[in-house]
């Protein structure tokens, strides 16, 4: 049944929808097999509005699927109150999940999981999907760099995977699957998710060793992990039984909020945004992952557009005729300055620096790949090499050489390497996932909440959260 899917990805072959050639490449693009699970509906013969539920609330079938125990522990308790005398906080974590809840759900439910784990954004993000720790964890599961590419989650200069919806909600569910087949348990699992697998193990055998258990009640472990569980089961019992705590949950329908789209040809974003006629921050708000004006087809990318837009993007695109894309990659071959490599590639230096958002004093190294403006040598769409692989490494421009005293001998400037963009490092231990959950309490204590900024940022036990 279609109600089963939560993302429904639309067939690609819309003919006659530009003069520069099809949405439908002619090139092949390869096939995730995180897409192939979701149900794919072709609008010239369904709509998308045929897709239905048995159940009209979205929280029923949550509670339904809730399987883990209570703790009714002090720990509990606390986090249950903390969340009830700030109703302001839940709302609107509460309101930002009813974008992302159902297709979660739906993931958790095909996989056999307890439907709290859908939850867990909650406490890792508020889901707030830019969410970014001072440990560099990102996105609504908090995902470190070197457990992303563990994970397949890609990092480069085009995206980051780790903000993506639907990658980043696979990922961390298959993360999640394999610590419960590895602790046996999914409160231990959590605090692996948490703390990182070889420290819940190390815990357990201190345990061994002294003869106490090793449940996860019984391990010494950080405040942050000791702390993690509990708050997830304060969000249960909050959705359990929201009156008895002064909580108003969103009502949230039991269907798809977005339709994912397949990308065919590269496409400007600016040009996504108004052929699908919705506002620029829900755009971003479903598709956090560009870090690009442009989506590549070769990225093997998908566009998330809310329920009711899709058919309207559909339509205006099958009547558009101009170029989808006005942006092409390029690698640089010598370490130069912004103003030198603008020369060298024939475009505006401040457009270079800006859209790829380079600081004022920097050199774009050797092999660094760049985004210019399409002319008409630079035409078809980004490569697959450049859209996985592409990176942008950055040196502070060498000082004036300082004059030196007749028959002084002058030491030579070297460039200090000060970024470097694109693929994370791969010295991370990418077993520790050493997740970037916030901590809520701690920082509303210290009134250093605040809502005026959408970029959020959350604690790892040493910064200072302030998700709103």
């Amino acid at each position: 049944m279609l109600w089963r899917y939560a993302a429904i990805v639309l067939i690609a072959a819309l003919s006659g929808c530009a003069s520069t050639g099809d949405w439908s490449s002619d090139t092949p693009t390869r096939q995730d097999p995180r897409a192939s699970k979701a149900k794919r509906v072709n609008l010239k013969d369904q709509s998308v509005s045929d897709v239905y539920a048995p159940s009209s609330n979205l929280w029923i079938r949550i509670r339904d699927g809730f399987q883990m125990e209570p703790m009714n522990t002090p720990l509990e308790i606390e986090q249950v109150r903390w969340l009830s005398a700030r109703p302001d906080y839940v709302n609107r974590s509460m309101a930002r999940s009813s974008r992302y809840l159902f297709y979660i759900v739906q993931e958790v439910n095909t996989r056999n999981m307890p439907t709290e784990i859908a939850l867990l954004p909650f406490v890792e993000s508020a889901f707030v999907t830019n969410a970014k720790s001072s440990a560099k964890a990102m996105g609504l599961w908090q995902f470190m760099p070197a457990t992303g590419k563990d994970f397949r989650l890609t990092q480069n200069v085009f995206r980051d995977e780790r903000r993506d919806v639907l990658q980043s909600t696979d990922a961390a569910l298959d993360y999640l699957q394999r610590l419960h087949k590895q602790f046996g348990s999914w409160e231990l699992a959590l605090a692996a998710y948490n703390w990182g697998a070889g420290n819940v193990a190390k815990a357990q055998k201190r345990n061994l060793a002294t003869g106490l258990p090793t449940d996860y009640l019984s391990l010494k472990m950080p405040n942050e992990t000791r702390n993690y569980v509990p708050k997830l089961m304060a969000y249960r019992q909050i959705v359990l039984d929201p009156q008895a705590y002064g909580i108003v949950l969103p009502e949230l329908e039991n269907h798809p909020y977005f339709v994912a789209v397949d990308v065919g040809s590269d496409i400007d974003v600016a040009l996504v945004i108004q052929l699908s006629e919705i506002p620029e921050d829900e755009f971003h708000s479903l598709n956090p992952s560009f870090n690009k004006p442009v989506i590549l087809s070769n990225a093997n990318q998908q566009i998330l557009l809310p329920f009711g837009h899709a058919e309207i993007f559909q339509a205006n695109l099958k009547k558009y005729t101009k170029p989808l894309s006005s942006w092409a990659a390029v690698q640089v071959t010598k370490t130069e300055s912004v103003d030198q490599c603008a020369k060298t590639l024939g475009v505006d230096a401040e457009t270079l620096r800006q859209v790829n958002g380079i600081p004022k004093g920097m050199r774009i190294r050797s092999g660094s790949t760049v985004l210019v403006p399409k002319t008409s040598s630079r035409v078809g769409d980004i490569s697959v090499a450049m859209a996985e692989n592409a990176s942008l490494n950055l040196d502070k421009s060498a000082s004036a050489p300082k004059k030196c005293a007749k028959g002084a001998k002058c030491p030579a400037v070297k460039p200090t390497k000060v970024a470097s963009k694109g693929n994370s490092s791969k010295n991370n231990a990418a077993s520790q996932h050493k997740s970037a959950s916030t901590d809520l309490a701690k920082s509303a204590k210290n009134g250093s909440s605040k809502s005026t900024s959408t970029t959020a940022k959350t604690s790892n036990g040493k910064g200072v959260s302030k998700i709103q």
